[in-house]
């Protein structure tokens, strides 16, 4: 793939991001009006504009916390920290992201935070199963989720579509108070309104959905923009894909955790993200140098550390998969 196609992959991850937001604005937009009237519209839309750039941040140090998540000093894991600090260079971060170490034996990684106060977090798990070269893919991913502002901006997606919920639900107890003036013939109203305030939290979570898989599409071209090895990625997501069941689970359940349809997922199919991955082979680095030479001897993690089963606040968050 050369670099023309590569940047229209990524004019498409805009033009889809853009059209997503824009699609949970216009719906709340539109709850807005129902219950308070013409005009309110545009107010709605520039409020979203406002919190776009106002949003405040949750801190990366209270997120990690709840995963029990421990600060790798850069003596302690050189390999790791060289390679991090390597893509954040390439990304054009002002701040190398701190990197964290969770002993779970769960297969997974995030980002939090800001571009100037970022972390991220890799498992016991993950460090166990990947081979460096699939590492540094994983570590590429994050970093351009950071280097996206991939929080931030599903941060306000998420607080649209909790004020469109909000928005509905205030409208349907509105239209139940106001019963007995239906059942009197005094007061009226509109059916197709009424439908929409009852399907636009559905909606709003599907548009949510959307956008979170389409970032992630984005955040896989900029990985490989980055090591220019996105087969390095691609190897790391099939050994990820294989460790979310247990042996069981993939006996028994084969589409456990695999919700269909494809909607309903956060993440995008596996096998849609490693093929576009192998369409980038030829896809040039930020830097013009790939990737290449990443530190392949074990990882050595520092003594006293104890991996445990997951994150102690895994059953009442709900937020570890």
């Amino acid at each position: 793939m050369d670099h023309q196609t590569a940047a229209k992959h990524k004019l498409r991850n805009l033009a889809h991001t853009l059209l997503l937001i824009g699609g949970m604005s216009l719906l709340l937009s539109l709850c807005s009006e129902l219950l308070f009237g013409e005009g309110i519209w545009l107010w709605v839309f520039l409020g979203v504009a406002f919190l776009m750039f106002t949003l405040p941040e949750v801190s990366p140090l209270w997120i990690l916390r709840l995963y029990q998540a421990r600060y790798l000093h850069p003596q302690e894991s050189p390999s790791l920290n060289r390679l991090l600090r390597e893509l954040a260079q390439r990304a054009e971060l002002k701040t190398v992201p701190a990197l964290y170490w969770i002993p779970s034996r769960t297969v997974n990684a995030f980002a939090a935070g800001t571009k100037d106060d970022a972390a991220i977090a890799i498992t016991d798990g993950l460090l166990q199963l990947l081979s460096p070269r699939e590492t540094a893919g994983v570590l590429a991913h994050e970093v351009s989720h950071i280097a996206n502002n991939d929080m931030r901006l599903m941060g306000l997606a998420d607080v649209i579509s909790r004020l469109t919920h909000m928005m509905s639900a205030l409208g349907m107890l509105l239209l139940f108070l106001s019963l007995p003036l239906l059942l009197l013939g005094v007061a009226t109203f509109s059916l197709p309104g009424v439908l929409l305030l009852l399907a636009a939290p559905t909606i709003s979570a599907l548009l949510q959905l959307g956008l979170s898989r389409i970032r992630e599409f984005e955040a896989d071209l900029e990985a490989a923009r980055l090591t220019g090895d996105p087969e390095g990625l691609a190897s790391a997501l099939g050994k990820i894909s294989g460790q979310h069941s247990n042996l069981w689970q993939r006996v028994f359940l084969p589409g456990y955790r695999e919700p269909e349809p494809s909607l309903l997922r956060t993440h995008p199919d596996t096998a849609e993200r490693i093929r576009r991955l192998q369409e980038l082979l030829e896809v040039p680095t930020r830097s013009g140098v790939p990737l290449t030479r990443v530190d392949s001897r074990p990882m050595i993690l520092p003594s006293g550390y104890q991996a445990v089963r997951g994150p102690r606040h895994r059953i009442i968050f709900g937020i570890w998969r």
